[in-house]
């Protein structure tokens, strides 16, 4: 019997993070196999996690709706007649919904051969309050669906703060296993066993079903659905009719960020409305979000990376940049690895690759400046 579990989360929560502890310290001596759905025109995480020793499935589509439901299902079942895996690790786009990837994995129909075991959604416990009002669609989806959810960064994080946090997620899922120690104090075991100690996911996925069943697959099968379309992210001039959903994106984000780790204001109007927004559309990962892809044989410093990242809360000039990430040729010899959300960025050394790549995910992004700061 092959368990599945989902790890979904959204951009730059850490689910990479919590994948390579867990393989480490609680999955070793497993045949695991780990298949995602990245967003974006250039597969990233199949370089972080090659030295984990994973097979990966990298699909680079990114409308999870239908990907999912056809590539997934195929996906799904050759790894389960090539491999006999013991672990099916299932990591979704950080903009995909976790409803989706619930019945994806249902439809695959894989009978007896495997069970879902969980599933999981990673939340940074200081983007939560953001994330809900900006992308309350997305996030809130994955929250919801979720049977554990599993906090990042509350090491460095108040008792106010994460009391916040945990009173925004019980909103949308109050039955959900909510773990808020920091991993570090944590063995990967423990958090595995709390994992699949959940006993709600025959009802969650039951739930799943009812609710997101029907509807959607309604959408994925009219030939006029819109996400059958537009995967490379350069149709943002015609995007006039989203402009209601979005047009909080960019002023919210900022301001939000710039704010959240020192002051802690309640825009209590704002989520209301954003709200009404979210509940009344339902749109498909690409019509919100877009990505940005380079190839480069470029070298760079590690000042110069650090200075682009820093760069990237400009709004204005680059759009909502909600993820950046990449591995680069390195001046001085070696190579550079990236991660960039929102407050905080990650520059380290890593191991050469075969060419050079950046990918930025966000809304309304605008790739000309995005070329020209990132270009050498």
């Amino acid at each position: 019997m092959t368990k599945i579990d989902v790890i979904s989360g959204f951009l730059g929560a850490g689910k990479t993070t919590l994948i390579k502890k867990l393989l480490k310290e609680a999955w070793n001596g497993e045949q695991v196999v780990l298949i995602e759905n990245e967003f974006g025109e250039i597969g990233i995480d199949g370089g972080f996690l090659k030295d984990a020793g994973i097979e990966i499935t990298e699909m680079n589509s990114g409308c999870i709706c239908c990907s999912l439901v056809g590539d997934f299902g195929t996906a799904l079942k050759e790894v389960m007649e090539k491999y006999h895996p013991d672990r099916i690790v299932i990591e979704p786009s950080g903009v995909g919904k976790l409803s989706d990837v619930v019945r994806a994995v249902e439809k695959a129909e894989l009978g007896d051969e495997a069970v879902l075991n969980s599933a999981i959604t990673v939340v940074d416990a200081n983007k939560a309050k953001l994330y809900v009002k900006n992308f309350g669609e997305f996030f809130v989806n994955q929250v919801e669906n979720a049977g554990t959810i599993i906090l990042s960064r509350t090491g460095d994080i108040s008792d106010e703060k994460l009391k916040k946090t945990l009173e925004i997620l019980k909103e949308h899922n109050s039955r959900a296993t909510i773990i808020t120690t920091p991993w570090d104090e944590l063995k990967g075991k423990d958090i595995k066993d709390t994992m699949e100690g959940v006993d709600i996911m025959e009802t969650l996925l039951k739930e799943v079903i009812e609710k997101h069943g029907a509807d959607d697959d309604e959408e994925c099968d009219d030939p006029e659905c819109e996400c059958h379309h537009h995967h490379h992210h350069d149709d943002h001039d015609d995007d006039d009719e989203h402009d209601e959903h979005e047009h909080h994106h960019h002023h919210d984000h900022d301001h939000d960020h710039d704010e959240h780790d020192h002051h802690h204001h309640d825009h209590d109007h704002d989520h209301e409305e954003h709200e009404h927004h979210h509940h009344h559309h339902h749109h498909h990962a690409d019509e919100v979000f877009t990505s940005w892809g380079l190839e480069t044989a470029s070298k760079y410093t590690k000042k110069e990376i650090e200075d682009d990242l820093a760069k990237l809360m400009d709004a204005v000039t680059y759009g909502t940049v909600l993820r950046a990430k990449g591995m680069v040729p390195d001046e001085e010899g070696g190579w550079i690895y990236f991660d960039y959300v929102p407050g905080e960025s990650s520059v380290r050394n890593g191991d050469p690759e075969p060419t050079g790549k950046i990918c930025v995910i966000g809304s309304k992004l605008n790739e000309e400046e995005l070329e020209e700061l990132f270009k050498k």
